[in-house]
């Protein structure tokens, strides 16, 4: 925890911001007598729903390395403060993911859980994100599923988890950790996780590959922390660009490494680099994740159309007298850079707060004594799907 006064003073930056551009300057003075009076008190202070709403958003604006806040006033907060054991926890995640994926149309969405205070820390969701797939390490060292998430799948298993098939594209299960309880696993129902099984408009064998995809990226592993008071559970989510899925989740050495599978299916020479046989699978492999996700109806966005949104997005804050900062390595998209607008400047870097921070990965691997196995997670009944994709 900071110190009351950097927290009062963290606390007094972020008011002034949410007053000037909320247009409430009266307020100001006795909103921070308010907040002042209650760190000396407590040691902390409480946002109200509107300062909540204002600062989460304001933290995606200044997601330096994020393409795609052009609408980061549309972001949808869910104040979920309340919720105090795991259980709950869970089940808001549940709730978030259903409400985001609608019946294919993504909207923007966080959901706020407690936040850390003096003695008593918040709840803490290990995944990184809210929908992950397994990764199983085989003896033989061969990862079946995402590389990525071993340490979390194997930590999910030392806590109890028996849900997985041993596919490349199980599930995870969320695993949560909440004050004075131990950290259990709760397996998301099929309900929530929309996926869409991928095919190609010219290549039909491009289907007998059993790749697949999430709808909604929902980012779990980064804490918000508005006017110093730090948020450690609170999954937000956008929606894809295809590069994402297409370059690095499916197209990365690292994780399920596709490109040398689909070169090979297209009979492209691989004999030398010189053919550029990687690039030729790399854009056939994203053509795949985009004409899915459309034929699925699921909503899904290009490197192209999203790198003139941004400069659309980085005008407007120039315009409002703004910084807004991007890290260009996250910025360009990993396929086509030089062919995208946003490759061809410069941009600020700036600690802007509010903000969305790193923090460290799961825990270490926990013996299974230490909680009870796996849970199953309620699903609202007024939950009702009609989008045509297939389900875990």
């Amino acid at each position: 925890m900071v110190s009351p006064s950097k927290l009062e003073q963290d606390a007094e930056a972020f008011l002034r911001l949410f007053h000037a551009e909320e247009g409430r300057a009266e307020r100001l003075v006795p909103r921070l007598g308010e907040v002042c009076e209650e760190i000396r008190e407590t040691g902390t202070y409480t946002h109200t729903e509107e300062e909540l709403a204002f600062g989460a958003r304001v933290a995606w604006r200044n997601s330096s390395r994020c393409i795609g806040r052009l609408y980061w006033r549309s972001l949808r907060v869910r104040d979920r403060r309340g919720a105090a054991t795991a259980r709950e926890l869970a089940d808001e995640c549940v709730e978030h993911l259903t409400e985001a994926s609608g019946t294919g149309r993504v909207r923007p969405i966080i959901t706020v859980f407690a936040p850390d205070r003096p003695g008593k820390p918040g709840p803490r969701i290990w995944n990184d994100q809210l929908i992950r797939y397994a990764g199983y390490r085989e003896r033989d060292g061969r990862v079946v599923g995402d590389p990525a998430n071993v340490r979390i799948t194997e930590t999910a298993r030392a806590l109890g988890w028996t849900g997985g098939a041993g596919t490349p594209f199980d599930v995870l299960p969320l695993v949560v950790e909440a004050p004075g309880e131990p950290v259990q696993c709760f397996d998301l129902p099929g309900e929530a996780v929309l996926e869409v099984p991928l095919t190609h408009p010219g290549l039909p064998w491009f289907a007998e590959l059993g790749l697949r995809w999430h709808a909604v990226p929902a980012i779990a592993g980064m804490d918000l922390e508005i006017g110093g008071i730090t948020y450690p559970a609170a999954p937000f989510n956008g929606w894809y660009m295809g590069t994402e899925i297409g370059a690095r989740n499916l197209g990365d050495q690292g994780r399920y490494d596709q490109i040398p599978v689909v070169a090979e299916r297209m009979g492209l020479d691989t004999s030398s680099e010189a053919t550029l046989w990687r690039d030729r699978a790399l854009v056939e492999l994203n053509v795949a994740v985009l004409h899915s996700f459309r034929e699925a109806g699921v909503s899904i966005t290009d490197h192209h159309t999203e790198s003139r949104r941004f400069l659309l997005h980085l005008e407007r804050e120039e315009g409002a007298g703004r910084a807004c900062p991007a890290d260009w390595s996250w910025i360009v998209p990993p396929l086509s850079g030089s062919a995208t607008p946003v490759f061809h400047r410069y941009y600020d870097e700036a600690d802007l707060r509010p903000a969305f921070l790193p923090r460290p990965g799961p825990r270490a691997t926990l013996p299974p004594s230490r909680t009870p196995a796996s849970h199953p997670v309620v699903v609202p009944s007024r939950v009702t799907r009609s989008c045509h994709v297939s389900r875990v």
